[in-house]
């Protein structure tokens, strides 16, 4: 009897247009980087409207009444919601304790999810859950995939 074994690996995907290899492998490293900062700076603006009234925001008082009478919530969820959103923001742009980051920030995207947008539906014109699911599930993918080398917390050699 004759055994059938593979001891072959998986094999690299080849680029559709080989002579682009080179780039794509220098290009590579700095994909999740790229996400990462770009995350976090687009993060920090929506902070900053709740927090300071910037970008046609409102500030945390005016957000605060908008919470509690308008969803139900405690109006101290807009300065919890400003703060998670401009500082875990800004400290995703530089990996500075990306894990605990991104995990305030899918834990609030959950609950803007569930208590805000849901009655709304799917699509982000309408109010829908789209936005916040989207910014949740990038940073749950941060939960689990750290700052990376190019991060505050790679250059302190600490990642938490």
């Amino acid at each position: 009897m004759t055994s059938i074994t593979s001891t072959s690996t998986p094999s690299t995907p080849k680029p559709i247009l080989p002579f682009l290899a080179g780039i794509e492998s220098r290009l590579a490293p700095f994909g999740v980087p790229l996400m990462r900062v770009i995350t976090g700076l687009l993060l920090m603006p929506h902070g900053a409207q709740k927090l300071f009234g910037l970008f046609g925001g409102y500030g945390v008082e005016a957000t605060g009444q908008f919470f509690a009478t308008k969803f139900g919530l405690p109006a101290s969820f807009a300065l919890i919601a400003g703060l998670i959103e401009f500082f875990g923001g800004l400290f995703l742009a530089a990996g500075f304790l990306t894990r605990p980051a991104a995990a305030l920030v899918t834990g609030m995207m959950a609950v803007a999810v569930v208590q805000v947008h849901l009655p709304a539906g799917f699509f982000n014109g309408a109010g829908g859950y789209e936005f916040p699911l989207l910014w949740g599930t990038i940073a749950l993918g941060f939960v689990l995939q750290g700052g990376g080398a190019y991060s505050v917390d790679a250059a302190i050699g600490k990642e938490f």
